[in-house]
């Protein structure tokens, strides 16, 4: 049984404005998600308490919901509450992935799905953030920008053309030169790199640990950083990374700092690169997670920390499935 939620306002409370407004979010409920009425099994409603009117039951079978079950409720006055608004729970036998529809002035009650926000996911290496924020982005139909990949991909070019690293000069000149993409193909992002895929060689360790040297200069930073926020001020994103609620996306619509023991995160680690069949000694790995996070950390230009108005999370004990629910929970309960 698959539950599917909607809302909308009238303008005024009367019988045509009730027979108007829930006709209309039906209609959409049911064309967003692809439904027939006889897969419809319930019609739940609920209304503010300054509704009186009209029942939005007696509406929704006058609109043609004859098959399924109908029930309205009155919602408790709620002191600063949306007034004049009208909700609605659908019950439907049907494998899918809910499309809730809120219209009109209930649109402020699901910012995620009515209106263009951004979710900011801060943390060290190996806290699962990269993950998480895919799975958020998935869940919530919005783009996932990967601002790692694309400081890993200036990276790689640096290691590429024998550049020293702590010469920022030289790595800005490299960049004006370099044509970096994020495309996505058949639902996978892709990092292109002067027209070449990238993807899998910038997660290499030496490439990581170069991003980290690379990413410090503030010219580069700005450069990239730019760039992201011209894309998050155009649509809905979900962006990850060391300083993007406290720095790239400081007005964020939601920020969750995640983190880890070094011990979790460099097993995670270990076992990501064991799976690729990749043979690393794991106390090496720790140490390089601790130097990175040292690295990150005390670097003088938008250093890893926590925004203030961030969520903080440790995932050491959770597993994705959990951080996700709770994030996507926190996120519901602030909307």
């Amino acid at each position: 049984m698959i539950v599917i939620r909607g809302a909308t306002t009238i303008s005024a409370d009367t019988k045509e404005e009730i027979r108007k407004a829930v006709g209309e979010l039906l209609e959409q409920i049911e064309n967003k998600n692809m439904l027939k009425k006889e897969e419809i099994v319930s019609i739940v409603f609920s209304s503010t308490s300054d509704i009186h009117s009209y029942y939005p039951a007696k509406a929704a079978r006058e609109a043609g919901f004859m098959s399924c079950s109908l029930f309205s409720a009155q919602e408790p006055d709620i002191e600063g509450g949306l007034p004049l608004c009208i909700r609605v729970m659908l019950f439907v036998e049907k494998n899918l992935s809910p499309a809730h529809v809120y219209l009109r002035g209930a649109k402020c009650l699901r910012k995620d799905i009515a209106g263009k926000y951004n979710v900011a996911i801060d943390g060290p290496a190996g806290s699962g953030k990269s993950t998480v924020a895919k799975r958020i982005a998935r869940d919530c139909s919005i783009l996932y920008l990967d601002t790692g990949a694309m400081y890993r991909a200036c990276a790689l070019k640096a290691l590429e053309a024998g550049v020293d690293l702590d010469n920022e000069a030289a790595i800005v000149d490299l960049m004006r030169g370099v044509r970096l993409e994020v495309v996505y193909e058949d639902g996978v992002q892709k990092t292109m790199l002067d027209g070449r895929d990238v993807s899998e060689v910038i997660r290499e360790n030496a490439v990581s640990m170069a991003a980290s040297s690379v990413s410090r200069h503030p010219s580069v930073r700005m450069h990239l950083v730019e760039k992201q926020r011209e894309i998050a001020g155009r649509m809905s994103c979900v962006i990850d990374g060391r300083d993007i609620g406290t720095f790239v996306l400081p007005d964020a619509d939601f920020k969750f700092y995640l983190t880890a023991s070094p011990d979790v995160r460099a097993k995670r680690r270990y076992d990501e690169l064991a799976g690729k069949g990749v043979t690393v000694d794991f106390g090496a790995l720790k140490a390089e997670i601790i130097r990175r996070d040292e690295q990150d950390m005390n670097r003088a230009f938008a250093p890893l920390k926590k925004a203030e108005d961030a969520v903080l999370i440790d995932t050491s004990d959770m597993t994705i499935d959990e951080v996700v629910a709770r994030i996507e929970r926190v996120m519901q309960e602030k909307i």
